[in-house]
């Protein structure tokens, strides 16, 4: 199994240029269900749960064929089954969203429940509870979702009774292809969603409302192929702004969206970062200083995103002064913290919800375990910043969702091996 070895103590310092967004690219791989037509899609992420996204339509029966620049062709034209088994959908969470275009194109589905990261229960009633407002029957069995539908569902006005993006996706993509309008309220707002809106419409689909918390769509009879790009990641930039920022360095994003980071970018700011945007391009300079604490309370967006919770804790581990960490999207996100703390921070759980850091001048190296994707991560901001050289294990989570790791920290002059 895969380990990072990470000697701290440099600045990070230079240029990268920002992946494809794994959350989007997820969503719109299994959107290319909804039609017999070829779909390309571009800038797509090199990552362990793209490959799982890939078998799974593979399984399906769908003909996917990859490039060198890892661009995808997906003909889902003849397809051989609507069953997407617990094999590959308890890996991965975000696979559960091929249940909505399996059901709008072939009027059945069967999708295992899901797995992914164990932060907590993430429950999919709200997902059902839209596609059953969009005409479909709906049975749990044996672990498994099972959905059909007579002739095409039927548009329907939907109110989630939380956020859900996962849920958003899920109905988004099904109410494509329904008879009539839909009205989604109570929608997600995520960047990823904006994106996956643009590429069904880019397929014509008629979506309106995309990047507000009411989305509306008229149905059509048929979607076509395209071609498309796919969104740069957010979580990725954020995270190595993070990072930069933490060793009191320097970075220039490029081919990033800094319009999808503004709560991140300003609590940097607050914490003694300066910042500078372009279109397309993100540079931060600390200027060698130490981060001041900056509370951080988790949200939907626009709000401070869960998933770089961890990595912004991490920093203020080794801040100047005393910092709150609430989290109020997941439960059970504080698993990185314990790990953080065998490196010599001083955290305390203050309840399930909020975490009470106090700042320390330094970090110690120690052998530590990653947990879950984002809070991976966490132990390797807090690695770099570590006096003497800290082992991580499992970093099988960090490939879930950050594209070679090792290069890219290397190209920022930080000393990063992977050993087995």
């Amino acid at each position: 199994m895969d380990k990072l070895l990470i000697t701290g103590g440099k600045t990070l310092s230079g240029t990268l240029r920002v992946s494809g967004a794994k959350n989007s690219a997820l969503k719109i791989l299994a959107g290319t269900l909804l039609t017999e037509e070829p779909v390309s899609i571009g800038n797509v992420p090199h990552l362990h749960d793209v490959t799982t996204m890939i078998e799974l339509l593979g399984s399906l029966g769908a003909d996917v064929v990859l490039d060198e620049k890892m661009r995808v062709e997906v003909t889902a034209a003849n397809l051989k089954s609507v069953r997407a088994p617990y094999e590959l959908v308890k890996t991965m969470r975000a696979s559960f969203v091929v249940l909505g275009p399996l059901l709008a194109r072939f009027g059945r589905a069967e999708v295992s429940l899901p797995g992914g990261c164990a932060i907590g229960a993430r429950p999919v009633d709200q997902h059902l509870k839209g596609l059953a407002a969009l005409g479909a029957r709906i049975d749990l069995a044996d672990g498994y979702v099972r959905a059909e539908m007579d002739g095409r569902l039927k548009g329907a006005d939907i109110t989630f009774d939380l956020v859900t993006v996962g849920g958003t996706e899920n109905v988004l993509m099904a109410a494509t292809l329904a008879e009539g309008t839909t009205r989604i309220a109570n929608a997600a707002r995520e960047p990823e969603i904006v994106d996956l809106a643009n590429f069904l419409n880019a397929m014509g689909a008629r979506i309106s409302g995309h990047g507000t918390s009411t989305l509306i769509v008229e149905g059509v009879e048929r979607l076509s192929g395209c071609r498309f790009d796919v969104m740069p990641d957010r979580v990725e930039a954020g995270t190595y702004l993070i990072a930069a920022a933490a060793t009191g360095g320097r970075v220039r994003l490029t081919e990033a969206a800094p319009d999808t980071l503004d709560a991140v970018i300003e609590k940097l700011e607050c914490s003694g970062a300066e910042i500078r945007c372009d279109v397309n391009s993100i540079e931060l300079d600390m200027h060698g200083r130490r981060p001041r604490a900056v509370d951080i309370r988790t949200d939907v967006y626009p709000g401070f995103p869960t998933d770089m919770q961890a990595q912004y804790l991490a920093m203020n581990a080794i801040a100047e002064g005393d910092s709150r960490v609430t989290e109020t999207i997941f439960e059970n996100r504080f698993m990185h913290v314990q790990e953080l703390n065998r490196l010599g921070a001083q955290i305390e759980l203050e309840n399930a919800s909020t975490a009470l850091v106090h700042g320390v001048a330094r970090l110690k190296a120690a052998p530590v375990m990653a947990t879950d994707l984002r809070a991976s991560f966490s132990l390797v901001v807090a690695a770099l910043m570590a006096e003497g050289t800290t082992l991580i294990d499992r970093i099988y989570h960090i490939d879930r969702g950050y594209e070679t790791i090792e290069e890219k920290l290397q190209l920022l002059g930080a000393d990063v091996q992977r050993v087995r």
